[in-house]
């Protein structure tokens, strides 16, 4: 009976040890590693109050009309540089803007108008324009337009000349890049209407002056 009892209680030992030693040899589970999932880089965001600069060139026309005296056409160009203040807001990829410059020029241009010459020059100008841009995270194709203002000299050598300071119209189109967080290069092409207007220190028959240009220019903009 004691055998019986010895060997019962030396397998009931061996039983219960058997699971500790077998779990021993199995391999230790540890929990996974949480997985980084790094978020994507902010989409650029044109919204906010900017101030610029720039430089290009204008090349136009211009007009003397005055049939009894001839009517004298003639080319009217030269380089400007100007600054400009503006103002973004972007609702998903559209950007509305609104845009204001000033610019001095030395566009000018002289041909000869019957037995006269015919000299108009435009020694400063400005726009005042809306925006409408699709902003491709960093970079902005936009369409513009709006109001012109200038003063335009008119002259006829020996003489007189009038000049006045003309309200016009403007359209154009542009691209803008957006090199750092708060800079950006634009280039732009303006057509600039500033209409017509009566030379009355031009001699008689008084001639109706005209002035249009054509403007490619380019610059920086700091945005706040």
């Amino acid at each position: 009976m004691k055998r019986v009892l010895l060997s019962m209680t030396t397998f009931a030992a061996l039983a219960a040890a058997a699971p500790a030693a077998f779990g021993a040899d199995m391999p230790i589970r540890r929990p996974a590693p949480e997985m980084v999932v790094k978020a994507p880089p902010p989409i650029f965001n044109w919204s906010g109050f900017y101030v610029g600069a720039h430089a290009g060139y204008g090349w136009g026309n211009s007009q003397f009309e005055a049939p009894a005296a001839g009517t004298g056409s003639f080319a009217a160009d030269g380089f400007l540089a100007g600054a400009l203040a503006g103002w973004n807001y972007q609702i998903g990829q559209t950007v509305f803007g609104i845009e204001a410059d000033i610019n001095w020029s030395d566009m000018n241009g002289s041909a000869a108008c019957g037995a006269f010459t015919c000299e108009t020059d435009v020694p400063w100008f400005g726009t005042v324009r809306g925006r409408l841009g699709y902003a491709a995270d960093r970079f902005m194709p936009y369409v513009t337009g709006g109001l012109a203002y200038g003063k335009v000299e008119a002259n006829v050598p020996t003489i007189g000349g009038t000049s006045e300071t003309r309200l016009g119209w403007t359209a154009g189109v542009g691209a803008e890049w957006a090199f750092a967080p708060n800079m950006s290069w634009k280039t732009e092409y303006l057509y600039v209407d500033l209409g017509s207007f009566n030379c009355g220190g031009c001699g008689a028959p008084t001639p109706n002056v005209d002035f249009t240009s054509h403007i490619v220019r380019t610059g920086l903009n700091v945005r706040f």
